[in-house]
């Protein structure tokens, strides 16, 4: 099959390698129909990944058709059309039957796209261990690119903005409008938000937090602004979506005290200068981590079907597969107003 395969630094190559295959009965073969590069995915195409391997696929967002299922397989077969969420766990512990596959309680978490480990889903095909836990089925009223957001930068900005504390009437600060953030933003406004600050430096992206009702600043201006609006109390929330140290800190001087700031920009850093005298004295809640998307779903399924999100607006480029380095190659220079990378194996 073809697939986008990591060889080194700002080297994602579209060529072949081996067709996935059953390793458990409780695998699936999914033929994918479509694809998308995530912000996290850059930190593998700068050189800065979570292995030393070169050679596999990568990617961790996908949708497709289930093609070859093991004996094992009990609630899916072929044809049918599933939603790969990016991470997966062992499908058989009380937690990722419960949908927190990041709490497997048998080590076997994991992402698609990091390593030889578990080959990722920029590809033709991609093998899904414990199918029956690690893909989902679509549901009736969404679509194939609905789903597809759903697998991962939804469900991500979702969570982020649970974590928030974000109640009817907070105040909330949404830090980097890549799809995520905007996304964030969206979810803020439904969780009750009375007002959204858009942080970010790009004009363009900027103007899609407006379209959603959002206070659009750049950063420089950022903080001036946001004391003069609540007259130096500043915020109820932040939610950073970036994964730089000066955005985190960043994040953190924006809440009142007793404020709360929710990260989920991917962190790469070991040396994070934490304020924790501030932290303290001003009765801070802090709170990380990486979305488990299936626990995410149920609720994003109802907002979807009904209306009320829309995440596919924030798809920019459709591809194909072929074109995958190009891709890349657009997504880091945020040329020609790249935002959401999906692609369509040729």
């Amino acid at each position: 099959m073809k697939a986008l395969r990591y060889h080194g630094e700002r080297d994602i190559r579209h060529e072949s390698m081996d067709d996935p295959v059953l390793q458990s009965d409780r695998d699936i073969i999914v033929k994918v129909d479509a694809c998308s590069i995530c912000g996290s995915d850059l930190h593998i195409y700068h050189g800065h990944g979570y292995s030393d391997d070169i050679g596999f696929c990568v990617g961790h967002e996908a949708v497709g058709e289930v093609v070859e299922v093991g004996r094992g397989v009990q609630q899916l077969k072929s044809g049918d059309k599933v939603m790969i969420p990016a991470a997966v766990g062992c499908g058989a512990c009380r937690h990722c039957l419960s949908g927190v596959v990041n709490l497997c309680e048998n080590n076997a978490s994991g992402c698609y796209g990091l390593s030889n480990k578990l080959q990722g889903s920029q590809a033709e095909a991609v093998r899904v261990p414990a199918g029956d836990v690690n893909a989902v089925k679509m549901p009736d009223g969404v679509t194939a690119e609905q789903a597809l957001m759903m697998t991962d930068a939804l469900a991500t900005a979702w969570y982020g903005a649970r974590m928030a504390d974000i109640v009817p009437g907070s105040s909330v600060a949404v830090v980097g409008l890549g799809p995520i953030g905007l996304m964030a933003v969206d979810s803020a406004y439904l969780m009750g938000a009375h007002v959204v600050y858009a942080i970010d430096p790009i004009a363009e992206r900027r103007a899609l937090a407006e379209q959603s009702g959002a206070i659009a600043l750049h950063p420089d201006e950022a903080m001036d602004r946001i004391k003069q609006d609540t007259h130096g109390r500043k915020l109820d929330s932040a939610i950073e979506v970036v994964g730089q140290d000066k955005t985190v800190d960043f994040a953190l001087r924006l809440v009142r005290p007793r404020g709360t700031v929710s990260v989920i920009g991917v962190q790469q850093s070991r040396r994070f200068a934490f304020p924790l005298e501030r932290a303290f004295a001003q009765g801070l809640t802090f709170r990380t981590g990486t979305c488990s998307v299936p626990e995410e779903l149920p609720a994003l399924f109802a907002l979807v079907q009904s209306g009320r999100l829309h995440p596919e607006r924030y798809i920019s480029h459709r591809l194909p597969l072929s074109q995958g380095e190009e891709a890349y190659r657009l997504f880091e220079a945020r040329e020609a107003g790249a935002l959401k990378m999906v692609l369509i194996p040729d």
